[in-house]
This record gives C-alpha cells, sequence and structure tokens, in this order.
C-alpha cells in the first residue's frame, strides 16, 4: 500500500512538473530576443549617406571618414579623468557635462561623447582607449563637400537634438541629421539605414568576439544618391555676382519648373559647417549682422513686388476686358487720383501709352488707370477685389509655392477681408490701395515667388511647382512636381504683354543690356524699402528688382533677381540678369564690361546706414 502510495506521489509530482513546463514554454513565455539578451552587446554601424549631384551629373556633396568617442556610461568605472581629458585634449568641465549629458540619456545606449577624431589622432587613440572601459571608437562618414557654393541650396548635417529623437525611432543621441536645405528635404532617402553587429560576452561582461560567427549581423544600407537640378557652374557664377551685396537670384527651368540656381547672397563655404568646428563657425555666421548669410533671402525675404507686377495687373486688365491693346492714357509725368489730387509719380517719357510702351517704359500712371477700372468694374467693390486678388495669387503669389525646399514664406497678396479689417471704419476702394497697381503697398513676394510668376508669362499661362530633385537613385520624385498649373488669364492675352517685354531690351528700361544673339524678355523694378530707426518709419535707398526669361520664342531660362538697397531694377538687378542668362545659353559671358561692374561693385555702405550709430557684426571667415 504504501509503494502504491510513494508511486502515486511520483507520477502526480511529475504531471504537475510537466504541466507547469508545458504552461511556461508554450502558453506563457517569449519567444528568445537576441536584442534582450545581456550577454550579447549591440554595436550599430552606421552607413554612408548618400551622394548629392548637380543637374549635369557633378558631384556635390561625398562622405570622408570620420571617427567619434562612444560611450556606455553603465559600463565606465572608475578612472583617471585627469589622464583621460589630457588623452583627448578635453577640459574636466567638458568631460562631466557630457557624461552627465550620456548617462541622462541612457546609461545602457552606446552615445557619441567626442565626434570627428581626425584621422592623425585615431591612430594614437585606438591602442590607448582600451584601458578605460566604457568607452569604444567608432568609425563612421563625415559629410565632405566638393563645392564651395550652394551652402543654402545642400544645407548642413549635425546632431540631433531630443526632438529629432522623439520623433523619429530611427535616431538616437549622437546621430546626425540634415539641418537645412536638400539634406533636410531627403533625409529619409540620404541616411540609409543602420547596421547592428552582436558582440558575445563572458560572465565578466567582457566582449570575447562576434557572436555566432556573425550570422546574425545586419549590414547597413547605405543612403540613396540624389541629383538636383541645380547647375553648379551658373550657381557659382550668381554667388561671385552676388558678392558684397545682399538679395537673391532665382532661376528656374519654366518648361518644368526645376530650379537652375538659388543664390542667397552673400553665400558662405558649405565646407565651415563640417568637423569639430562647426559650432564655432556657425556662431560666427550668426553673429554677422550685416550680410546675415545664414538667411536664406531666396526663400524667406518679403520685398515689395514694384514695377515686374504691372505684368499682372495688364494680364488682369485685359482679361477682365477694362482695357485692350489699343487702349491709351496720356502721362504728363504723374497720375493725379482723388478729390484732394494725390499725385502717384512715374518715371516713364510722358506721352500717350498703350500696354506695349507702359510695359517697356514702366508707365506708373498707366497701370494705376488699369488697376483702378479692375477694381470698380462694378459697384460691388468686394467681389471685384476678391476676383483680383484670386488672379494674382493664380501666379503662386501670396501662397507658399509647395516645393521641396524645408522653408519658406507665403508673402502677401491682400483681398477685400484684409482691407475690411484694415479699414474698420472707412470704406476702402480702389484709390485707398492705388499702390497695388504697381507692387507696392501691402503686396509682398519672395524672390522665388517672382521667378515662378515670370516662369508663367513665359510659359503663356501655366507653370509647375519649381522644384530641387531631380532624381532619386532607386526612387521616384513626388508627382507634385509634374502637374500643371494653369492661371486665370487666358493665353492670347500674354502674348500682348510679351510684346512689351521684348521692347523693354529694345528700346525701353533695359535697352543698354541688350545680350548679342538672346532674345530677352523682362521687367525692371525699382521697389521703395522702408525700415524703423529709433522708433520712426525711414525711407533707405530702393531695392533693385529684374525679372526675366529667354529666348523669348523657346523660354530655357526665367529669372528673378532682388538687389537689396541696389537702386534702380535695371542698375545692379538688371545686369546680373542678362550676365546669368548669357552665362547659362551661351556658357560663357563676353560682356566683360558689364561683368566687372557688377563683381567690383560693394554695396556695405548701403547696409550699414541703418547701423551706424550702433554696434554690429560682420562675418571675418
Amino acid at each position: 500500500m504504501r509503494q502504491n502510495l510513494f508511486f502515486i506521489l511520483i507520477i502526480t509530482v511529475s504531471i504537475t512538473f510537466i504541466a507547469r513546463l508545458f504552461y511556461l514554454q508554450i502558453y506563457n513565455s517569449k519567444p528568445y530576443s537576441i536584442y534582450e539578451d545581456n550577454a550579447i552587446g549591440k554595436v550599430y554601424t552606421y552607413p554612408k549617406r548618400g551622394y548629392i549631384y548637380d543637374r549635369n551629373n557633378k558631384l556635390l556633396v561625398s562622405n570622408q571618414p570620420s571617427y567619434d568617442i562612444m560611450i556606455i556610461p553603465g559600463l565606465v568605472v572608475d578612472m583617471d579623468t585627469t589622464e583621460f581629458c589630457e588623452l583627448l585634449k578635453i577640459d574636466k568641465n567638458i568631460f562631466k557635462n557630457k557624461f552627465k549629458k550620456t548617462s541622462n540619456y541612457s546609461k545602457k545606449i552606446p552615445s557619441v561623447f567626442l565626434a570627428h577624431i581626425s584621422k592623425e589622432d585615431y591612430g594614437f587613440l585606438a591602442e590607448k582607449i582600451r584601458k578605460y572601459k566604457g568607452f569604444y571608437i567608432q568609425k563612421r562618414n563625415l559629410r565632405e563637400y566638393n563645392t564651395k557654393v550652394g551652402a543654402n541650396v545642400l544645407g548642413y548635417v549635425a546632431e540631433v537634438n531630443r526632438r529629432n529623437i522623439e520623433n523619429d525611432s530611427f535616431y538616437s543621441n549622437g546621430d546626425i541629421i540634415g539641418k537645412q536645405g536638400v539634406e533636410l528635404s531627403y533625409e529619409k532617402y540620404l541616411r540609409g539605414k543602420k547596421g547592428i553587429k552582436f558582440i558575445q560576452k563572458n560572465r565578466f561582461n567582457r566582449e570575447i568576439g562576434s557572436y555566432n560567427n556573425g550570422t546574425n549581423d545586419i549590414p547597413a544600407i547605405a543612403g540613396r544618391d540624389i541629383t538636383i537640378t541645380i547647375d553648379s557652374e551658373l550657381q557659382e557664377y550668381g554667388e561671385k555676382l552676388m558678392n558684397n551685396k545682399k538679395g537673391a537670384i532665382v532661376a528656374i527651368e519654366p518648361k518644368t519648373g526645376e530650379i537652375l540656381s538659388l543664390v542667397s547672397g552673400p553665400s558662405y563655404d558649405p565646407n565651415l559647417l563640417v568637423g569639430r568646428d562647426r559650432s564655432k563657425n556657425y556662431f560666427s555666421l550668426y553673429k554677422d549682422s550685416i550680410f546675415t548669410p545664414l538667411i536664406d533671402k531666396s526663400l524667406l525675404s518679403n520685398f515689395p513686388a514694384g514695377s515686374p507686377f504691372k505684368i499682372i495687373n495688364g494680364l488682369i486688365g485685359l482679361q477682365e476686358r477694362v482695357i485692350n491693346d489699343k487702349s491709351t492714357i496720356f502721362c504728363n509725368g504723374s497720375y493725379v487720383y482723388g478729390k484732394n489730387k494725390k499725385s502717384m509719380k512715374c518715371h516713364c517719357s510722358g506721352g500717350y501709352k498703350n500696354i506695349y510702351n507702359a510695359i517697356s517704359e514702366s508707365c506708373n500712371s498707366f497701370f494705376a488707370e488699369t488697376y483702378v477700372k479692375i477694381i470698380n468694374k462694378n459697384s460691388n467693390i468686394n467681389n471685384n477685389f476678391d476676383a483680383w486678388s484670386e488672379n494674382v495669387k493664380s501666379f503662386g503669389l501670396g501662397n507658399f509655392l509647395n516645393n521641396d525646399l524645408p522653408i519658406g514664406k507665403k508673402g502677401v497678396i491682400p483681398n477685400s477681408e484684409f482691407y475690411n479689417n484694415w479699414y474698420p471704419d472707412f470704406r476702402w476702394g480702389a484709390l485707398t490701395t492705388l499702390s497695388n497697381s504697381i507692387g507696392q503697398g501691402e503686396i509682398l513676394v519672395t524672390p522665388i515667388q517672382l521667378a515662378n510668376m515670370i516662369s508663367v508669362v513665359a510659359n503663356k499661362g501655366y507653370y509647375y511647382t519649381p522644384h530641387v530633385i531631380k532624381n532619386i537613385d532607386g526612387d521616384s520624385i513626388s508627382d507634385r512636381f509634374s502637374q500643371k498649373k494653369i492661371t486665370k488669364i487666358e493665353k492670347k492675352f500674354y502674348d500682348k504683354i510679351e510684346i512689351g517685354l521684348f521692347n523693354v531690351f529694345v528700346n525701353g528700361t533695359a535697352k543698354e543690356l541688350k545680350v548679342k544673339g538672346i532674345d530677352i524678355c523682362g521687367k525692371s523694378g525699382t521697389a521703395e524699402n522702408f525700415t524703423k530707426i529709433n522708433g520712426k518709419k525711414t525711407q533707405l535707398t530702393d531695392h533693385s528688382i529684374f525679372v526675366a526669361y529667354a529666348p523669348k520664342d523657346d523660354p530655357k531660362i526665367a529669372i528673378a533677381v532682388v538687389v537689396e538697397n541696389g537702386y534702380y531694377g535695371s542698375t545692379w538687378a538688371g545686369r546680373i540678369s542678362s550676365l546669368m542668362i548669357e552665362k547659362y545659353l551661351k556658357g560663357n559671358v563676353k560682356y566683360k564690361k558689364r561683368e566687372n561692374s557688377v563683381l567690383n561693385k560693394n554695396l556695405y555702405d548701403e547696409y550699414i546706414k541703418p547701423f551706424s550709430d550702433k554696434p554690429f557684426s560682420i562675418n571675418k571667415l
């Protein structure tokens, strides 16, 4: 009997153990994960960042080898910090701050302790670093800019911040990310995918070699190469022309919307923001309060549109049938309007003006009268004005262009609600807002919007969203760049405006800027320039503006140039426009006197006027 009881007890206990094991292994167990095994170390391997080429397949951005001192704070034991700091040539306070920062991020996950160790220091440090537990050297790629131009287009890379890490699990402390320009816009293609090496550890937590002979390792996948639409030679030439001048040049291929050059002047060498001196150089550029090289003026600076806006008012006047190609006015040097006989000055030659010579000679009176007719077409001023506003916006003004650049401004194209709020107790009308007729008043545009506007005219009524991406290796670009956007103006009216634009170079405001062998259509502009000094509105030297396209019968380039404090439109912006067109279409420039006048012009004195009695800083790099 006792034997039977003992046998039953053994059977019962065995069944209990088997059932418990079955439950733990089948119903209540997690699958084995190499990532959670503390006996296996994980080391990220970083991919090569994708290369960037210009439209002619010239390499603009590549990589160079770099080395980072990495830290796993939880593995760091008592160490001679004085000796370690001397080895790395850093201050003890820097050591303490970096150790605290990386520890707060994670004690188990590797972080960059000191980035961008030179190749010369690497050989020396590789042997010494082994004695400091928790530290090791990680090889990665550092950006190398094979050009000295296009900093605002290409952008730069820098270490991720906390927001980057929180928004994207791909990144960890010490990783790099595109911060501006193409580097930011196409980050997800350029960055590639990180790999992982699994390292076996012994019971003393010491690394003893690759885990499972590396069969579980995940190789890094290199980033994708991209080709951008920029013509680097044209970009370089534009930046030379804008040396010692503030402003922007934007050139677009009208038929595609591809941006040929995107110059923000003055610019800087993109290599200044690479390596261990990046922060110092960035701060020096940031302190330049005169030329402000870090501000992309082609995308972020708002200007009055000036006389190029007359093109749009002329087209709207034709579309609304308030004028035609035979409509004329007599200009006696000013446009007199209102009960108080206010006057808008005109700088044309005077006499009878129609749509053709009003464009070529930039007659304020003709376009003021046209604007008044548009807004006063019938008794419903609000509706008329909103219709005018929508026509203007169909040229891409007053809105983000939805391009592939990470920054930009909308500009301002007012509507009736805008003025109802502006004049809540006053009945506004065409005469109240007359400055809109010549691109002044409340109208504000960015240089890229101006370039897009003249592209519309070159295309006779349509445009493609301006963009800098031409090709992504192994992928396609967004289809929004191949969608045609059509304005509200009938095609036939562009032909009439084009006659006036062509005459600008024949007998108009840019007759001295002809380029032999190239038929250019363009429009000069001079925009009033106001600023506040000690709280008082002060007028400074006018901005010089010019828009153009060429050749007339088969446009291959449309361009907008803005030179801040640059006097008349044809003075500097016009010269730069003609030189850029000649450079792009002919490959070289024969008008050397014109070229040298631009290259040698320094507008520095114009820019320090508002600061003449204040301390200021200028970039010395």
